[in-house]
């Protein structure tokens, strides 16, 4: 497996159903109506539910824990910066480069931004991650 050095990118497509959103409220207890009632988000400003922010950042951690660096990943850190709503059943892209890496801690820090379809930042962030065959 090849080590991954600053520059390098990778992105992941990703959507959120009302299901998700729906199992997120009930995990974390957030039931908040923006998110979760479709009469109430019609009223909003936003006109339709809208994803909880941590539930759309989480694509961050899925693609970390098995894609990118994969197995082996210890999460360290990571920041967000929720920078417009992300709704139900849209399309983005996770996106990532590495800005950072410390061959000889096995760390590295990677720039993550949700993007919309018209490549809108709804999300960005930096993540610092160590993995000892990757970094």
């Amino acid at each position: 497996m090849d080590k991954i050095k600053i520059g390098d990118t990778f992105s992941h497509n990703a959507r959120f159903t009302q299901a998700n959103v729906d199992i997120f409220a009930q995990i974390t207890g957030d039931n908040n109506p923006i998110h979760i009632n479709k009469e109430y988000a019609a009223k909003t400003p936003f006109g339709t539910p809208i994803v909880h922010g941590f539930l759309a950042g989480s694509v961050f951690s899925k693609v970390f824990g098995t894609m990118f660096p994969g197995e082996g990943t210890i999460y360290m850190f990571q920041d967000m910066n929720f920078l417009a709503p992300v709704f139900v059943e849209n399309d983005y892209v996770a996106k990532f480069v590495v800005i950072d890496v410390n061959e000889e801690k096995h760390r590295a820090v990677i720039k993550c931004l949700l993007v919309d379809r018209e490549d809108k930042i709804v999300i960005s962030g930096q993540a610092k991650l160590m993995n000892k065959e990757r970094f």
